[in-house]
């Protein structure tokens, strides 16, 4: 029994020491982690596995929420963006690129459609072609910095009247000047199978979570 009552009273003080430790890091300015033990989760709102979507191949929205647990600076963002084709590519207010490829904005997105014919297909990162790119949230003291990045499809270029799978993620740090923006053009089929999915978005080296919808794109 005496055994017993010392360990638990150890197990108590220990208890009280992590959570006194922890308190000190966040007090600091240290940045708690996220749910997943990612750095940045990632949340697709739209769409959701099991959704039908736009119509004629077009007119359907991917919506991410992006949550870092980093400063804004460290995000990578690079300013607002409201863009898209023809005239609205970089035009005011908030003037933005408009093509495949790593975002401008958020140069550690990436973003697959399986059923794409742009580019290098499913592979292509199409981050870039997002319309709007926003500050949600931000407190630099815990680090905590929201955004939140908006695409509508504006042409039937990802299949109609099929089934496709939509994968979003954030790469980590992978040249090590502290910002999230290492996110390549085109992800590579990195085992071999001849699908770009999860597994070649995971072999990229991840700073969050894979937010993936399998979703039909109504004809």
């Amino acid at each position: 029994m005496k055994r017993t009552r010392t360990l638990a009273a150890a197990i108590l003080a220990l208890s009280l020491l992590v959570g006194t430790l922890w308190t000190s890091v966040v007090a600091a300015g240290g940045s708690m982690p996220s749910q997943t033990g990612n750095q940045v989760q990632v949340t697709m709102l739209t769409p959701q596995t099991g959704d039908s979507a736009g119509l004629h191949g077009f007119g359907w929205i991917i919506d991410l929420r992006l949550e870092y647990n980093a400063t804004l600076d460290q995000t990578g963002f690079d300013g607002f963006q409201l863009t898209g084709p023809g005239a609205h590519t970089n035009a005011p207010p908030f003037a933005g690129a408009f093509s495949p490829g790593r975002d401008e904005k958020l140069p550690g997105l990436v973003v697959l459609v399986s059923t794409t014919s742009v580019g290098a297909g499913a592979g292509q990162n199409i981050a870039n072609l997002f319309n709007i790119v926003g500050v949600t949230d931000l407190d630099n003291s815990l680090p905590l910095a929201e955004l939140w990045d908006t695409w509508i499809v504006g042409a039937p270029s990802f299949g109609v009247n099929t089934q496709s799978v939509a994968y979003t993620a954030v790469v980590r740090d992978l040249n090590g000047d502290g910002v999230f923006n290492d996110a390549p053009n085109v992800v590579p089929d990195a085992n071999g199978d001849g699908v770009i999915d999860d597994v070649d978005l995971t072999a990229l080296g991840l700073a969050s979570n894979i937010a993936k919808a399998t979703f039909f794109i109504n004809p």
